[in-house]
């Protein structure tokens, strides 16, 4: 399962430095069935205003590497017109967009894990781009909550 974790740690966080551990991640843990926690997850995605862009299976090739998982995928979203700005104004955040949620389910949990957004601040060179970070992080949090 450690193997497994680092795995999720180094897809969704490219640069851990930029924050200490404990700020670097969003982790909910629900009971709900993996499927159930899917569609939830894109239900609430839904209702905050933004869309799904793709979900990408990662067990698939876990499996092939040898990795016992089960469910695995990671959901990237956003707000088209807010990702076009920031990458356009800000381009230096463009590894970390769209935004993006592993959801995996291990025993007979759920587990959905984030970025923390707010750690890539100290990137963004307008405080309009801050703020737009703080909201993200609040929407993710927010979502997690959904996904009880």
């Amino acid at each position: 399962m450690r193997n497994l974790f680092a795995v999720i740690l180094l897809v969704i966080v490219s640069n851990v430095s930029l924050a200490s551990e404990s700020e670097g991640l969003i982790i909910h843990r629900s009971t709900q069935t993996f499927p159930e926690a899917m569609l939830a997850l894109q239900t609430s995605i839904g209702e905050h205003g933004y869309t799904v862009s793709r979900v990408q299976r990662v067990d698939i090739g876990l499996t092939k590497s040898g990795y016992k998982t089960d469910k695995y995928r990671i959901v990237f979203f956003g707000k088209s017109n807010e990702i076009r700005a920031v990458k356009q104004s800000q381009p230096q955040l463009i590894p970390y967009l769209p935004l993006k949620i592993v959801i995996f389910s291990e025993n007979n949990e759920t587990l959905l894990v984030a970025s923390n957004m707010t750690q890539f601040a100290v990137l963004a060179k307008q405080d309009g781009t801050k703020i737009l970070l703080e909201r993200w992080n609040n929407d993710i949090h927010s979502i997690f909550s959904d996904v009880k």
